[in-house]
């Protein structure tokens, strides 16, 4: 019964030969719970997600058990890659747009883990025999319910990793054969690409805790030369995040006249683009509001990957950059994967060890 908190992965620099490793698909993690027609997507937090895809309830009633507990991601495909950005617009409070994005933007559940069956509880088997268990579960699922892809060979998996995120994957996820289902434990390892980016820093936003920076506002230029918002690097020390408020003060600003971001703060919206300001999806009560910093700072940030024109997730300071030009901190340095048809990610062996 839910809830049940999802196995999570550690992070690690080489993909580990432990005998199996699916590809790391970006979308939403659920856990699907199905009895009958009743059918619960709980999300990694542990909260329901049923609402937001009643498309994708539907086709979990065609293409599984009816007793069941599966362990998955939610994606949208468009065209020939994942599009994260239309997945989060899918979380809407309003049921007539949840029902216009359904039509619109339908999502797909990839599975890769079956933690129930029928009256059996499989959390204490053994992965390699769950995998089993799934892919015979699962043997007659059509689109949009997939079982993952999975490689026993150390070759194929880097050759996943290498080529697969230019269908939008962020890389690939190793799986022990003997391990059990482990709820909110970091038992599997998960490798995931990263690159590095100079961007000019041109505001941060307080931290909730009190008056130390909360995080520092990336930007870099367009082909028009507009400084657009990319991201945010967040991951400091308590003692770093107190330095930082020393060391942005020379560089604050009390208007924003001429700022970059001066008309998208203004306007609250920008022609589709990410703006400093913008409320919380996730959280309509999060303070998202900024402090502007002239843009003359330039830090090196690492990041995995880009989801249009941004950083897919939070970026990693790394160092400041005093010998860089901000006008330098363009798009042009960023490194663009070569595409790859999704469909043959989706459309792999349904059980098989190999591509």
């Amino acid at each position: 019964m839910p809830p049940v908190a999802p196995m999570l992965a550690k992070a690690v620099k080489e993909i580990p030969d432990v005998g199996h490793v699916e590809p790391k698909w970006d979308g939403f993690r659920t856990i699907v719970f199905r009895d009958g027609d009743e059918v619960e997507l709980g999300s990694r937090n542990e909260r329901s997600m049923t609402r937001y895809f009643p498309e994708l309830v539907e086709s979990i009633r065609r293409a599984t058990p009816r007793r069941c507990v599966l362990d998955g991601e939610i994606v949208v495909v468009r065209g020939d890659r994942l599009d994260f950005d239309a997945l989060q617009q899918r979380i809407h409070p309003a049921a007539s747009r949840v029902r216009l994005l359904a039509e619109q933007t339908p999502a797909s559940l990839v599975a890769f883990d079956l933690l129930a069956l029928d009256d059996a509880d499989l959390m204490a088997e053994p992965f390699a025999r769950r995998r089993e268990l799934l892919a015979g579960a699962l043997a007659d699922a059509e689109p949009p319910v997939h079982l993952t892809r999975a490689t026993a060979d150390p070759a194929v998996a880097r050759q996943w990793f290498d080529s697969f995120e230019g269908a939008g994957l962020d890389g690939v996820v190793a799986k022990p054969l003997d391990g059990p289902y482990q709820p909110d434990r970091r038992a599997m390892f998960k490798v995931k690409h990263e690159r590095t980016a100079d961007c000019v820093v041109a505001g941060f936003r307080w931290h909730k805790s009190g008056p130390v920076v909360g995080s520092l506002m990336l930007g870099l230029h367009s082909d028009d030369g507009v400084l657009q918002h990319v991201g945010v690097s967040a991951s400091f020390t308590m003692a770093r995040r107190a330095q930082l408020v020393e060391d942005l003060a020379p560089y604050r600003v009390h208007d924003l006249s001429g700022h970059p971001w001066q008309v998208w703060a203004e306007a609250g919206a920008a022609d589709g683009r990410r703006l400093p300001g913008a409320v919380s999806r996730w959280n309509a009560g999060k303070d998202l509001s900024w402090m502007p910093l002239r843009p003359d700072l330039v830090c090196e940030v690492s990041y995995d990957h880009m989801e249009g024109n941004r950083f897919r997730h939070t970026a990693r300071f790394l160092r400041w950059r005093p010998d860089r030009d901000p006008a330098g901190c363009t798009y042009d340095q960023l490194e663009e994967p070569v595409r790859f048809d999704l469909a043959e990610v989706l459309g792999g062996p349904a059980a098989g060890r190999s591509s």
